[in-house]
């Protein structure tokens, strides 16, 4: 039975490290999907791109594997965590503005709110970090 209100402190170690684990696999199955697709279909994505006014398609391609596929990776292994979280939170932010924000189509306004709640869960990741069941973890344990 879950107890409502239990401080960090006192949360036992498993759970609060299962929890964050999870919210990890959570927040980069999306961008792990979504560069795959990329990568698979590159002619796709950069007509894509360029098709809503980014200059430089090209290089918006590789960006976005990068930093779709590339921190996707990092985010699921918890390796370099802040990092990514804040890398992707950027993204979010700014494919949110330039792909989503329609304010007459419903449809795409709660793709751009979407993005912004993802935004909302790397910059909390930011902030915590991955979590004991991390690659970040594992690698500062080494430097003690």
């Amino acid at each position: 039975m879950l107890r409502r209100n239990i401080p960090e402190s006192q949360m036992p170690p498993t759970t609060s490290a299962a929890a964050q684990a999870f919210g990890r696999l959570l927040l980069a199955v999306i961008f792990l999907l979504s560069g795959y697709a990329k990568i698979t279909n590159p002619t796709g994505t950069i007509a894509a791109i360029g098709a809503i006014g980014v200059p430089y398609p090209e290089i918006g391609y590789y960006l976005a594997v990068l930093v779709e596929f590339g921190g996707g990776l990092l985010i699921l292994l918890g390796l370099q965590t802040r990092l990514a979280a804040l890398a992707l939170a950027g993204f979010c932010i700014a494919t949110g503005l330039l792909v989503h924000y329609h304010p007459g189509n419903q449809g795409q306004m709660t793709h751009f709110l979407k993005n912004l709640a993802m935004a909302g869960g790397f910059l909390q990741l930011f902030a915590v970090g991955a979590g004991l069941w991390s690659l970040d973890a594992v690698i500062g344990r080494r430097k003690i």
